[in-house]
């Protein structure tokens, strides 16, 4: 492990071009041109023709379908109601390396940052006035983009056991849409080992790196510690899977997932998150890590031990229903359905998974009041109050199926 995590490290010189095209990399995704990447856009089209180049050259091939695997934002999609989204056409960039182990190389590794940003900011901003002005997204997210490019770079040198699926998502900041995408459409060709993702990696200060979902598998705890000796950060360790990025929909399809982090900072969905305040060096150093990582798990003899966290493990889910109300424990689908809302998952040990809820369920009335949207159900939610029971009716398929549930407290 320690040797082949030193080759993965590059020499100082290396080092050095390493901070150069990864610098390029986000001057080139958060140029004021791509007009922030908002989901169906010709500057996020760019982007993800801009992707798919890199990967070639790095020496990814392309998935069997292509590079690109699409996506349409979905009329009913939460994102939707609050921008003139509906209908766009997204993009998924997809670069595979293909293992070396004959017995092992049909699993995957998947390793994923989202591309996409705000536009021209408005509803999804967190600076109302400067709507109009491009957002340019340098942290959030062209430094993850930037680092999976990187990383891919590091592991074609020397390809490990499994194979290593690199994507750069589209649709993230709409609600998670093209992993969600990914999931329903490319977990079928082959079993997927873990997911890394990489969102927000380009501000390491005092040497802090968050890193959520080392709960997801039992061996991720202590597999980050030992690279971490020589990697030498402060980490943070989170163990949930879910949070509002793209692991999410991974961990919901029972997957072991990481989320790497550099944390939030004042310019965070706000017009001047531009390249000039990456740190680069810290970048480097965090894709540096990830790449080892990637490789470890790849190589791995034997498979992970997923984790389904009971909801008193962390103390908050990112569930889409707010943080107020009785709680329930849902993850919705943020791509939409015709009505109604449908489940990516259900925490376990929580109201929604002793009830029976499950993925997939589609959910049209809690208590006394229909569900037809995302809003309409966190209203519902905020009309009751822990330790009531209500009767929650689901679209299982093509039957209707009532259901009966004890609302929670969150954190309880």
């Amino acid at each position: 492990m320690w040797t082949l995590f030193a080759v993965l490290i590059s020499s100082p010189a290396a080092a050095q071009n390493s901070t150069d095209r990864l610098l390029a990399d986000v001057r080139y995704l958060s140029d004021d041109r791509l007009e922030g990447r908002l989901t169906g856009t010709p500057g996020a089209d760019s982007a993800a023709a801009y992707v798919a180049r890199r990967f070639a050259e790095v020496g990814l091939a392309p998935a069997s379908d292509g590079w690109f695997q699409d996506f349409v934002v979905s009329p009913d999609a939460p994102a939707a109601r609050h921008a003139p989204v509906g209908g766009a056409r997204g993009r998924n960039v997809i670069g595979v390396l293909r293992g070396t182990d004959p017995n092992l190389k049909g699993e995957t590794v998947v390793v994923g940052a989202h591309y996409d940003h705000l536009g021209l900011g408005g509803a999804f901003a967190l600076d109302p006035d400067s709507t109009g002005a491009v957002h340019n997204g340098a942290d959030d997210n062209a430094s993850g983009t930037a680092a999976l490019i990187d990383i891919a770079r590091r592991l074609v040198r020397r390809p490990p056991a499994r194979s290593v699926t690199f994507v750069a998502f589209g649709g993230e900041e709409l609600g998670l849409l093209g992993s969600a995408h990914y999931v329903r459409e490319s977990l079928k060709t082959g079993p997927t080992t873990a997911m890394l993702n990489l969102d927000m990696v380009g501000r390491l200060r005092r040497d802090r790196l968050v890193v959520y979902g080392t709960g997801s598998a039992t061996e991720f705890q202590p597999l980050l510690d030992s690279l971490n000796r020589s990697a030498r950060f402060e980490l943070t360790l989170r163990p949930d899977g879910y949070g509002p990025s793209d692991q999410s929909s991974f961990y919901a399809a029972g997957i072991p997932v990481l989320h790497f982090f550099t944390n939030v900072h004042e310019d965070y969905h706000r017009s001047t998150d531009d390249w000039q305040q990456i740190d680069v060096a810290g970048l480097e150093r965090v894709a540096a890590f990830g790449a080892g990582v990637a490789s470890a798990v790849a190589n791995r003899r034997e498979p992970l031990t997923f984790v389904s966290l009971p909801v008193t493990a962390h103390g908050g889910s990112a569930t889409g229903t707010g943080g107020y109300g009785a709680y329930l424990g849902t993850v919705p689908d943020m791509s939409g359905s015709e009505s109604g809302v449908r489940l990516a998952g259900v925490r376990a040990g929580s109201p929604a998974e002793k009830a029976g809820l499950k993925a997939d369920d589609v959910i049209t009335k809690i208590g006394d009041y229909e569900v037809p949207d995302l809003e309409a159900m966190t209203s519902a939610l905020r009309s009751y109050k822990s330790g009531d029971t209500v009767a929650i009716i689901v679209r299982r398929g093509s039957e209707l199926t009532t259901l009966t549930a004890t609302l929670g407290t969150r954190g309880s």
